[in-house]
């Protein structure tokens, strides 16, 4: 299970990249391998600011649908339009190609509510 050290995480198994105040989002390696083949990725939040743990898209894998949940309150700036085309990308390179959307955050106090590799490693076991 691949978990970088350089990221920051939740409980929803999504990862966080930090430049600055804009986040960098997308699903973990976890939780695409659990997910299994995924077909299709919806974000139409582009351009609107929602609050942490507010729905922001959902993934859509063979077998099911699952939700994709804001790690930290701010404004969806981009969305990568890349998967459009290349949903695949999420289960080849979910921590590179794969990434959803980039957040300007708004509090960057809650930042320090994310868990750290060690911490999300010990969730998933």
């Amino acid at each position: 299970m691949n978990v970088p050290g350089n990221l920051k995480y939740t409980k929803d198994h999504e990862w966080v990249k930090i430049d600055g105040d804009i986040a960098t989002i997308g699903v973990t390696d976890f939780a695409q391998g659990e997910l299994g083949d995924i077909v299709y990725v919806e974000i139409e939040t582009e351009g609107e600011t929602l609050s942490k743990e507010e729905v922001f898209g959902s993934v859509e894998a063979v077998k099911t649908v699952s939700d994709l949940f804001m790690p930290v309150s701010g404004e969806i700036t981009e969305f990568n339009d890349a998967l459009e085309g290349n949903p695949e990308a999420v289960n080849k390179d979910p921590y590179g190609d794969g990434w959803m959307i980039k957040v300007k955050v708004a509090d960057s106090s809650e930042l320090d509510e994310l868990l750290s590799a060690d911490q999300y490693t010990a969730i998933i076991g």
